[in-house]
């Protein structure tokens, strides 16, 4: 992508999926993302989502989340009906600028093995031979989503693999069905190869995105993402509470030259219009600190929400 452009996370308040579709491709001309809007409800949220991209594997809504389904029903051909119109709306937004780039956003295969339950009530989590399943799945799924994405935009296609609950995955902190214990944590070098496999089986750069308190940066880099998804924000990168493994981390991520998406931008209105220069404050911080020339933030950087 070019040097200097910005995009979007992907999530974005309201129902309008092609207000939305405007405003992201008038305000990230050169890199616009497809909106995502979970306020629509069931099949909008990025399980739901993702869920609808898998290829022989059904899922279903139950009162306490997603769960495996013997045959797709009402709730993914919602999903899927909202992706289709999604696509409908992004491509009419896309012909007006004919942009190089764009982006799609999908749950990742560990956050979505951590929020998907297996039919006795278990997260897929719990079993490796289901999170392979649902792993090989999506790759198949992502690659026809991909070719579809292209096909209509006729633009290079980035995919985000969304990995929030990946801490709580190698941390072994998930609660059980009982809720009397924790699920087992997972390797490091495991959860890497998952994710390795899955990138290798796609046909795009692949931007893996974790805005958790402290994403696993190094894990990330090293799985052969075109880049790392953080939030900027969080106070482990930030001002007088930067923690010295965290700057390591994005500095040998810079080092090796993989860039970073750094959420710097407010997820919600500020009370105040900041200006920009106080939004690339944190930004340029980093470089600063880890010894960075500042003009390298134009490749070694893309500036999101945080």
């Amino acid at each position: 992508w070019p040097a200097g452009v910005g995009t979007g996370v992907g999530s974005l308040p309201g129902v309008d999926v092609r207000e939305a579709c405007a405003l992201v491709t008038g305000e990230t001309p050169e890199f616009p993302a497809l909106p995502e809007l979970p306020a629509r409800g069931v099949g909008a949220d990025i399980v739901g989502r993702t869920a609808g991209l898998l290829v022989d594997l059904a899922v279903e809504v139950v009162p306490t989340g997603w769960r495996v389904a013997a045959h797709p029903g009402r709730d993914l051909r919602r999903a899927r009906d909202l992706m289709s119109g999604d696509l409908d709306a992004f491509d009419d937004a896309c012909d007006r600028i004919r942009p190089s780039w764009v982006k799609v956003q999908v749950a990742g295969p560990w956050t979505l093995a951590a929020s998907v339950e297996l039919a006795a009530g278990h997260r897929v989590l719990t079993d490796r031979g289901a999170v392979r399943e649902f792993a090989a799945s999506l790759t198949e799924g992502l690659r026809a989503h991909v070719a579809e994405v292209a096909q209509r935009t006729g633009a290079t296609v980035v995919v985000q693999l969304d990995e929030p609950g990946l801490p709580a995955v190698l941390a072994g902190s998930l609660p059980t069905a009982s809720g009397y214990g924790t699920v087992r944590s997972i390797a490091a070098p495991d959860a890497q190869d998952v994710l390795r496999d899955l990138i290798a089986g796609i046909d795009a750069p692949v931007v893996v995105h974790c805005c958790a308190d402290r994403p696993p940066i190094r894990l990330l880099a090293g799985t052969g993402a075109a880049a790392v998804g953080i939030d900027a924000t969080r106070p482990a990168f930030a001002g007088a509470t930067a923690e010295p493994r965290a700057l390591d981390a994005i500095g040998e991520t810079w080092d090796s030259g993989v860039p970073l998406f750094l959420g710097l931008l407010p997820g919600t209105a500020p009370a105040r219009e900041p200006a920009v220069g106080d939004l690339a404050r944190i930004g340029y911080d980093l470089a600063d600190r880890l010894g960075f020339d500042r003009p390298r933030l134009a490749r070694l950087a893309v500036p999101t929400p945080a």
